[in-house]
């Protein structure tokens, strides 16, 4: 089990990180988080610590910082002049563990409603502790003070026009609001309001078993539930230090990137909704349609699919899936082709997507903006890669990086990443090992139901791990993957039962929204909505 690669105290955290950022070079600030150790079976001195997670500029490097937090203070300096990243995370583990960081712009809850009481993720608030909102929030703490930032009087304010985008609106892409202060169409300020969608996932994970878990990771980012899936059993399975079959990796692979591929398809086409193509939408929604039937008749689920299982997986490949996943291929391949030759040398598409919602390389570093949104901008930086997993190094694809960063680029580096995932995919097809698909581990894996009905010792082990867990070794562990929309981690601490003691999911949809308002400031209000789209943000996944 890991242990944290520093422990400092929060007096030199600032000077910790600066270092670490300007002298290591790590300059990608990937998640913030809090531990209460309240319950822990080993006793601390104190009750609160931070988890700070970092990645150096070759992505090859992580290095994670635990910081202990005063008692009676419970405060911090904040890093969100250093990372803009740190704006929401902060914010989040302000919101969910009620740690103060100091100095911050505009500490206030993201996740639970203004008048939520308490902190949620803390070990002494009761998970049935129910608290309806009945006010909407204004915004105007937050919008009043951006204008006054950038110049605007009182009365200069009064011109102004302030409008909502979302939450509940077809253009928000989600259930996002987008609070906007307008001249004329132009954008002068936003401030982006999320937590409509938020279910609690973390707060549950610390009442189920590691198995019980599986399901709720279909609902993060539900347009490709598999590579959640494969990203929370990854990180659960290193934990145990159990390594799945090759047979098993190679299916996760291959499902996993047709999830990739759905995923890009209802981003793609979505957006070229929002951009007045409707013929578009339908040439490469119905070749989703057809991933979907496959996924049904795989998994027997066509959305949430929990498919995985940790040592896994719950069904091997059915006799005749080679042929129907080739044709789920060509017609991916032909929606493409349909889709592109509408829009590929099309005046009015490149006039409404180039040079339209630019995300430069270095705010999106700063921002913690992974996966397509960042390589549009031409950032290098893929998992699969960078840190290869499942026999990723063996495969033939490419990296494909855009050169702007605006909605232009972000649309074909995905319409291109589909083209990758479909190699990837075919390779995998053809070098599939024969083999079992799960592990032999009597205490991770239920057993076979004939060992169940037949024998004293198959009925005690599936008792004992549906009631008491996967006993996953006491310790703290983080461990990623590269899911549709960028870095998906999962930060776990067992305390060495069959239930972990916390979760918490690194969702790449956060921090890219994160950033958004300000990455929309001074485009034209249509412009917003495209930007949005291309952006793909999932509601299940940054509210959790």
């Amino acid at each position: 089990m890991l242990k944290p690669d520093m422990i400092i105290d929060p007096s030199k955290l600032r000077e910790t990180v600066l270092t670490l950022k300007n002298k290591d070079q790590f300059t990608l600030l990937l998640d913030i988080t809090a531990v209460d150790y309240l319950k822990y079976p080993i006793k601390s001195d104190h009750r609160f610590a931070l988890i700070y997670i970092l990645r150096d500029a070759s992505f090859k490097k992580t290095v994670t910082i635990k910081t202990f937090v005063d008692n009676n203070s419970l405060t911090v300096d904040s890093l969100s002049d250093i990372f803009y990243a740190a704006n929401w995370a902060e914010r989040e583990t302000y919101d969910q563990y009620g740690i103060i960081f100091k100095n911050h712009p505009n500490l206030k809850r993201v996740l639970n409603h203004h008048e939520f009481v308490g902190h949620p993720l803390r070990k002494d608030y009761a998970i049935t502790h129910y608290q309806p909102c009945k006010e909407t929030e204004s915004l105007m703490d937050e919008m009043t003070p951006l204008l006054e930032s950038k110049g605007y009087n009182a009365k200069e304010q009064d011109e102004l026009m302030l409008i909502n985008i979302g939450p509940s609106h077809p253009a928000s892409h989600g259930t996002i609001r987008n609070f906007m202060a307008l001249e004329g169409e132009t954008i002068k300020a936003c401030v982006t309001e999320i937590g409509y969608l938020h279910r609690g996932f973390e707060k549950s994970c610390e009442n189920h078993t590691y198995s019980q878990i599986i399901p709720y990771t279909d609902r993060l980012n539900y347009c490709s539930a598999i590579l959640n899936n494969i990203g929370y059993c990854k990180t659960i399975e290193e934990m145990l230090g159990l390594e799945i079959t090759p047979r098993a990796q190679f299916i996760r692979v291959i499902i996993g990137e047709l999830s990739r591929i759905i995923d890009h398809i209802v981003c793609n086409a979505a957006n070229m909704v929002d951009l007045g193509g409707l013929t578009n939408f339908w040439f490469i929604f119905s070749a989703r349609d057809k991933a979907y039937d496959l996924l049904s008749k795989l998994t027997g689920a066509r959305l949430t699919n929990s498919y995985t299982r940790i040592g896994g997986l719950e069904y091997d490949l059915y006799d005749g899936f080679a042929g129907d996943l080739e044709d789920v291929l060509k017609a991916v391949e032909r929606g493409i082709d349909d889709a592109l030759s509408l829009v590929e040398h099309n005046r009015i598409f490149h006039d409404r997507t180039q040079d339209v919602g630019v995300i430069t390389k270095e705010f999106a570093l700063s921002a913690g903006i992974t996966g397509v949104n960042l390589r549009a901008a031409g950032v290098n930086y893929d998992i699969r890669k960078a840190n290869p997993y499942y026999f990723y190094d063996s495969f033939d694809f490419d990296v494909v990086l855009g050169s702007h960063g605006d909605v232009y680029d972000r649309i074909m580096c995905k319409f291109e990443e589909m083209r990758q995932s479909m190699r990837i995919i075919r390779q995998a097809m053809k070098n599939l090992p024969s083999g079992e698909i799960n592990v032999i581990a009597p205490d991770v894996l239920l057993p076979k139901k004939e060992d169940v009905y037949g024998n004293i010792e198959g009925l005690m082990n599936q008792f004992k791990l549906t009631f008491e867990g996967i006993k996953v070794p006491q310790g703290e562990f983080y461990s990623a993957t590269e899911a549709a929309n960028g870095e998906l981690g999962f930060f776990v601490v067992s305390d060495g039962s069959g239930t972990p003691y916390k979760v918490k999911c690194r969702p790449p949809c956060f921090y890219a929204l994160g950033a958004y308002s300000k990455i929309v400031e001074g485009d034209m209000l249509a412009d917003a909505v495209i930007t949005m789209a291309s952006m793909n943000f999932i509601a299940g996944e940054f509210d959790r």
